[in-house]
């Protein structure tokens, strides 16, 4: 029987072997205990607390990662989608839509096969993830080298940080448009200090809830704009004049690239899966649901208001106000809230590593985490223009760290014969393979390159340079109509 690996309350499959040894259960919320998969104990009637913890609390099952996934893809993107839709047009729109869809999709499944075969090959020296849990530049710099594991630390810091930054920015200015009483600086003092608590959170096995709620919200504000969309109707005159100039084209791609390339947490959370293997699937799907989200309300809000929408990046900001739109704003500051705490918890347990507190009592991580937290809550408060900023990391930064370096990775550690054909994690009959994956993955890394990297960056950098005269540190209300 194949050894398994557990963590921080989590129960992981081995390398070789898919069955796992009956284990009492521990439902003790402490980061040390030993949580297995429900189907691998025998029955146990459980009491009230335990039934609560086990219910909202511990989750590492395939619909977990599923909604550790949909809430990491797709957050404040869907109010900006349809400003992008407005830049690159209907036709265009929904062919990079599709495009990018695929292409996350596939380096999305490199990632999983690396992840597995470190795992493969880490348990047959002997390892032991009991308190540890793996990321992706300690899969990368194990697998590839030293070189890698610096560059992609680098790359997935600045991913994950700005990201998390993002969402305290944007919960802010949502709160702002409920209520104008207090500035948006005020706002994200607010909103940056609830963020803290999500040092409190052990890891992506205990999200379970709060990606319930991540899917649920962002589920009601797609679908709220589809039907005030088409309550609403044409506006008097509507145009639809896009593709208008390449630099907006290309800010409008670079948006839904950025929206597609949630995996810079996708090793933290098949980490927390009780049979990460199946995580491949399990992204298959989120997709094929993000899409059913993200498409519709996009041609619906295009179709209605037209090029209204190039001065509304907050596509919420075009449809009139009532009960229902600001259900959806406090839907999308909750998810914001619960974004924050996603991508913000990588960090945590690389500042953990640093610390050499990662397999330390769970209060003493606590207490650690919160300089990062704090961090990351000052410069929202510095940096409250750090959107456009943020579309340019995106551009450069995410190019890499999501969809290059997987590629790229994945044809090094497999570039032998006999590395393929000793792989944890084997292509299926019906998926290309040798000389086909080389193809796919250099076309990839070659078309991320030119309109990520490249066309990309210039749009990005271009608007930055355009607004720039606006940026102010500590800025009181960014961008609001009277500061």
């Amino acid at each position: 029987m194949a050894p398994i690996a557990v963590e921080g309350g989590e129960a992981h499959e081995g390398n070789s072997n898919n069955s796992r040894s009956p284990i009492p259960m521990n439902v003790s919320i402490q980061m040390d205990d030993t949580l297995r998969d429900p189907k691998s104990v025998p029955y146990q009637k459980p009491g009230f607390n335990e039934w609560v913890q086990k219910t909202l609390w511990h989750g590492g099952s395939n619909y977990d990662a599923w909604c550790n996934a949909v809430s990491g893809q797709v957050g404040q993107v869907i109010l900006s989608m349809p400003y992008s839709y407005s830049q690159m047009g209907m036709g265009l729109g929904i062919f990079f839509h599709l495009l990018y869809a695929i292409v996350g999709i596939w380096t999305c499944y490199m990632l999983a096969c690396l992840y597995m075969e470190y795992r493969a090959r880490k348990e047959k020296e002997g390892s032991n993830f009991k308190k540890h849990v793996i990321q992706y530049h300690e899969v990368m710099g194990y697998l590839v080298g030293p070189w890698l594991r610096r560059a992609s630390l680098f790359f997935n810091i600045i991913t994950m940080g700005s990201v998390a930054v993002v969402q305290i920015i944007a919960c802010a200015s949502n709160a702002y448009y409920l209520n104008s009483k207090y500035n948006k600086r005020e706002w994200a003092i607010i909103f940056g200090g609830i963020s803290i608590l999500t040092v409190l959170l052990p890891t992506f096995h205990n999200f379970r809830i709060w990606s319930i709620i991540g899917v649920l919200t962002t589920t009601y504000t797609a679908w709220y704009m589809v039907v005030a969309g088409l309550i609403h109707g044409q506006v008097a005159g509507v145009k639809h004049s896009a593709p208008v100039s390449m630099e907006k084209f290309f800010t409008g791609t670079t948006n839904v690239l950025f929206a597609f390339g949630g995996h810079a947490i996708t090793i933290e959370i098949m980490h927390a899966m009780w049979r990460p293997r199946s995580y491949k699937f399990v992204y298959l799907l989120t997709v094929s649901y993000v899409m059913t989200i993200t498409v519709p309300h996009c041609i619906v809000l295009y179709w209605a208001f037209g090029d209204v929408l190039l001065d509304h990046s907050n596509a919420l900001s075009v449809l009139p106000s009532s009960i229902f739109r600001s259900i959806a704003l406090c839907f999308m500051i909750a998810h914001q809230a619960i974004a924050f705490g996603l991508f913000v918890l990588p960090l945590h347990f690389m500042w953990e590593k640093l610390l050499r507190v990662h397999q330390s009592h769970y209060l003493i991580r606590v207490i650690a985490r919160l300089p990062v937290a704090i961090l990351l809550w000052f410069l929202a408060l510095l940096f409250p223009f750090f959107g456009p900023l943020n579309s340019i990391i995106g551009s450069i930064i995410m190019s890499f760290s999501t969809y290059i370096i997987p590629c790229v990775a994945y044809l090094i550690v497999y570039r032998t014969k006999a590395a393929r054909q000793e792989a944890a994690d084997k292509p299926k009959r019906w998926m290309p393979k040798g000389r086909g994956i080389v193809l796919l993955n250099w076309s990839i890394v070659v078309l991320i390159a030119v309109l990520g990297f490249g066309f990309g960056s210039w749009a990005s950098l271009s608007n930055l340079i355009k607004q720039v005269n606006t940026f102010g540190v500590f800025d009181k209300c960014y961008q609001c109509s009277s500061s």
